[in-house]
């Protein structure tokens, strides 16, 4: 069952998508390309086990570890220096960001409080997706009890499609729930 999500998008999406973008050639059928989550906070260069926790749940909601991204500059009106760590990401490819975007749009999005939809208007102009959660626990993975705190990710989700409304087509394909017009 690792891969069902991508055969599924291979042999019914794929062509559905194909037809409806009148293209000619199979292969520009616009397809994931990767998946990256990140969170940040101020409080990770101070609070050591805060970092560890905040690992923990990443690697188990994503499957694998994060990475951690550091302060480029000094800025002394935010107390930060250079090399601190100020945040953490996860890049998702293949067949792993099939299965997240599954778990993602089938688990996750339903689960949350007074859902009406994501919004229509967060793709960039290169027709990538950005979507910001308040909470991590919605994940089923995550437990309540390990993380610390409540802490928001954002998780952008990237494309081969070149403009807004091939990636709109292609998400909407793919079941991500939109909100109403």
């Amino acid at each position: 069952m690792p891969q069902a999500f991508k055969d599924h998008y291979l042999n019914n999406i794929r062509p559905e998508l194909q037809k409806e973008l009148k293209l000619d050639n199979i292969m520009s059928v616009p397809r994931l390309a990767k998946i990256t989550i990140n969170t940040s906070s101020r409080d990770f260069k101070t609070d050591k086990e805060f970092l560890s926790k905040t690992k923990a749940w990443m690697s188990a909601i994503t499957g694998q570890n994060p990475v951690e991204t550091r302060a480029t500059k000094s800025i002394a009106t935010f107390v930060l220096r250079e090399g601190d760590v100020v945040g953490l990401k996860v890049t998702l490819r293949g067949d792993r960001a099939y299965d997240f975007f599954e778990k993602l749009v089938k688990v996750v999005l339903p689960k949350l409080r007074d859902f009406q939809g994501v919004s229509r208007t967060a793709f960039d102009s290169k027709g990538n997706y950005t979507l910001g959660l308040r909470e991590q626990i919605v994940f089923p993975e995550v437990e309540y009890d390990k993380i610390g705190r409540i802490q928001g990710l954002e998780i952008t989700i990237s494309s081969t499609a070149n403009d807004k409304e091939k990636a709109f087509a292609f998400l909407k394909s793919m079941g991500m729930p939109f909100t109403k017009i």
